[in-house]
C-alpha cells in the first residue's frame, strides 16, 4: 500500500462529514438517500482547489451508494461563457471516470425560482425595493450596529406582485428596482438583513438567451436548485457558514422543501504553498498574457494539471490524503507532488533522454556496428516487460556527466575514468575536443567489449552509471520544465503579480530522446531516468516531439 494510500485510510475515520451522513441514514432522515452535487459557476476554468470538493462530493455519494450531480449555477449572465462550461463538464469527467453523466444548469430552473419568490411575496416574506444599491448598503448597518428598514418595505402584497411581474416583463431598467427577502434587519448576521434576492439586468443568457431580465441572487438560487434536485447533503466551503441560516431560512418559508429539506455543510477550502487559487487572478494572469491560457502547465487550474501531465487517481489520493476539516490551513505543495510521484512510480515507462546533449565517440567501437541492449521498461513492475535501445559508437550523453577538472567524489567521465552506460558496456575517457568558444564538443572514450551488460560480467567495479541515447537513431525533442508559479510562500493577493517566479518555464530545444518514443502517443507519460515524470505534450507532431516534465525524482515531501 503506497504511503498517499494508507494516509487517507487513517483520516476516513474522522471525516466529520460522513459522520453526519452516518446519522442522518441511521435516523431514516432523507430515506436512505445521500444525494450530493458540484455547483460551479461557468465563468473560469476550475482549479485544484475544486478538485478537492469535487472528489469531496463525488466520493461521499459513491461510498454511500449515492448520486452526485453537476450543477451549473449560471445566475450571472454577465460573466458566464459555454467554453466554461465545456471545460468544466470535461475537468469533472476526467477527475470521476466512473461517474454516472448527471448534468444540471440552474437556469432551467428560472421559473420555478419566479415562482417561489411569488410564494414568499403572498406570505409577506418578500418585497420590491426601490432603494439603489449604495442606498441599500447604506441601511444593511454594521457587524455592531442594526440596518434601517427600507421605506418600501411596508408595501402591499398587491402591490409587490404586480411590481414584481413589471420587474419580470421588463419594464424597469437595471438597478431600479430589487426583490428583496423580509426577515430582520436588525439581525446580529448582516446576510439575514433583508438580503436581495432578485435583481435587474438586461442582459442575454448563456443558455436562456433573452427570455430573462431579471437574475435570482446566488443564495436564493442556490438553495432552491439544491431542494429542486433533491439533495441531502450540500457541502460548501467556509466563507458560506454565514449564508447557512438564510439557506434554511428559504427552504423552511417553501411550502415544497419544509420536509427534511437539504443540509448544508460547511468544510476549508485547499490552499497549496507556492500556488496563487483565486480565480480572478488566474484570469488576470491569463488576459495580461503572464501565462499562455487556462491550461498552461503552470496554472493549478485542472486543466493545466491534466495537460502537465498530473493524473486524476493522482488528485483523487491527494484529496484523501489531506482530509476534510474545518481548520482553514496551507497544505504544502510537495505533498500534491508526492501524490504524483506515487502513482507513476509503477506507471510509467522508464526511458533514457538527455537534455543537454555532448556527443560520446567509442573510438575502437566498429563505426557500423549497431547492438540492441535490453532493458528493463520498469524495474519495479516487471509486467510491463522490456524494450531493445540500440546502441552504437556515437552516442550522446549529458553534459554535466563529464568534467575536465572534476572535484572531488565526482564519479562520472573526467579524462582517465572509467564509468558504466546503462544497460550497455564500461568506457574509459581518453581524450575530448573543444570549439572556439573552449567549450567541449566530444568526448572521446575506449569501451571494454567484455563488460556488457547481461552478459554474465561480474569484473571489476565503477561507481558512476550514465544514461545514454545513440546518435544515429535518437529523437530530437523540445523539453519544457516548468516549476512553482510563485517564487516563494511570502505574497499576498496584492502583490502576487510581483512574486511571480521567472523560472517557472524553462525551454530546452536541442534534447535527445530514445527511438521508440517516436511510437508513443500525446498524453502518455514516462520517466526520464534521472530527470523526473514526463509527458507528451499536444503541440507534438510527427515532426515535432514537445514534452512537459510533471514533477521531478527528487521530492521534498516528508
Amino acid at each position: 500500500m503506497s504511503e498517499i494510500e494508507n494516509n487517507s485510510e487513517n483520516r476516513e475515520s474522522v471525516n466529520f462529514i460522513q459522520k453526519i451522513i452516518n446519522e442522518d441514514l441511521a435516523k431514516g432522515t432523507y430515506g436512505n438517500r445521500v444525494q450530493t452535487r458540484f455547483p460551479p459557476e461557468p465563468n473560469g476554468y476550475l482549479h485544484v482547489g475544486h478538485a478537492k470538493s469535487i472528489c469531496l462530493n463525488y466520493g461521499l455519494a459513491k461510498k454511500n451508494n449515492g448520486i452526485f450531480n453537476l450543477r451549473f449555477d449560471d445566475t450571472n449572465p454577465t460573466k458566464e461563457d459555454d467554453s466554461f462550461v465545456e471545460s468544466i463538464i470535461k475537468d469533472v469527467k476526467w477527475l470521476c471516470p466512473d461517474w454516472e453523466e448527471r448534468i444540471f444548469f440552474a437556469s432551467n430552473y428560472f421559473e420555478k425560482m419566479y415562482e417561489y419568490a411569488v410564494e414568499l411575496i403572498k406570505k409577506s416574506l418578500a418585497f420590491v425595493d426601490d432603494l439603489s444599491a449604495d442606498e441599500i448598503r447604506e441601511y444593511r448597518g454594521t457587524l455592531t450596529e442594526p440596518g434601517k428598514e427600507s421605506p418600501w418595505r411596508n408595501r402591499s402584497i398587491e402591490e409587490n406582485l404586480e411590481l414584481f411581474e413589471k420587474m419580470k416583463n421588463g419594464e424597469f431598467k437595471n438597478g431600479k428596482k430589487v426583490l428583496r427577502a423580509k426577515i430582520d434587519m436588525a439581525s446580529p448576521n448582516i446576510n439575514m438583513r433583508d438580503p436581495v434576492i432578485y435583481r435587474i439586468l438586461h442582459e442575454s443568457h448563456h443558455n436562456t438567451g433573452d427570455k430573462w431580465c431579471i437574475y435570482p441572487m446566488y443564495d436564493y438560487a442556490h438553495p432552491i436548485e439544491d431542494a429542486i434536485e433533491g439533495i441531502t447533503h450540500s457541502i460548501c466551503t467556509l466563507e458560506f457558514e454565514d449564508h447557512r441560516p438564510f439557506y434554511d431560512w428559504l427552504l423552511s418559508n417553501l411550502e415544497d422543501f419544509k420536509t427534511a429539506p437539504t443540509k448544508q455543510i460547511e468544510f476549508a477550502k485547499l490552499f497549496l504553498t507556492k500556488t496563487m487559487m483565486g480565480k480572478r487572478y488566474l484570469k488576470k494572469m491569463v488576459e495580461e498574457g503572464y501565462v499562455d491560457g487556462w491550461d498552461d502547465p503552470r496554472m493549478p487550474t485542472v486543466a493545466a494539471l491534466r495537460r502537465r501531465g498530473y493524473t486524476p487517481e493522482a488528485i483523487n489520493n491527494f484529496c484523501e490524503a489531506i482530509g476534510v476539516s474545518k481548520a482553514q490551513s496551507v497544505v504544502d505543495i510537495a505533498m500534491l507532488e508526492h501524490a504524483v510521484r506515487d502513482d507513476l512510480s509503477l506507471k510509467a515507462e522508464r526511458t533514457m533522454a538527455v537534455l543537454d546533449p555532448i556527443k560520446l565517440i567509442i573510438t575502437n567501437y566498429p563505426e557500423d556496428q549497431v547492438e540492441y541492449m535490453e532493458t528493463e521498461n520498469n524495474p519495479d513492475n516487471p509486467e510491463m516487460g522490456t524494450r531493445m535501445v540500440p546502441f552504437c559508437r556515437e552516442i550522446y550523453i549529458e553534459r554535466e556527466d563529464f568534467m575536465e577538472v572534476p572535484p572531488k567524489k565526482y564519479f562520472r567521465l573526467f579524462p582517465g575514468n572509467e564509468v558504466r552506460l546503462r544497460n550497455a558496456y564500461f568506457v574509459r575517457c581518453e581524450d575530448f575536443v573543444k570549439d572556439e568558444n573552449g567549450n567541449v564538443t566530444e568526448v572521446h572514450c575506449t569501451y571494454d567489449p567484455e563488460t556488457r551488460s547481461g552478459s554474465g560480467f561480474t569484473g571489476r567495479k565503477v561507481k558512476g552509471t550514465l544514461h545514454w541515447v545513440s546518435a544515429r537513431h535518437c529523437q530530437d525533442a523540445e523539453v519544457r520544465l516548468y516549476d512553482y508559479m510563485m517564487e516563494d510562500q511570502d505574497y499576498d493577493k496584492t502583490n502576487f503579480l510581483e512574486k511571480l517566479n521567472p523560472n517557472s518555464k524553462v525551454v530546452l530545444k536541442n534534447c535527445k530522446v530514445e527511438p521508440s518514443i517516436k511510437e508513443k502517443n500525446v498524453g502518455e507519460r514516462f520517466q526520464f531516468l534521472r530527470h523526473g515524470y514526463f509527458i507528451i505534450d499536444q503541440d507534438s507532431n510527427d515532426s515535432h516531439l514537445v514534452f512537459n516534465r510533471i514533477v521531478s525524482l527528487k521530492s521534498s515531501y516528508k
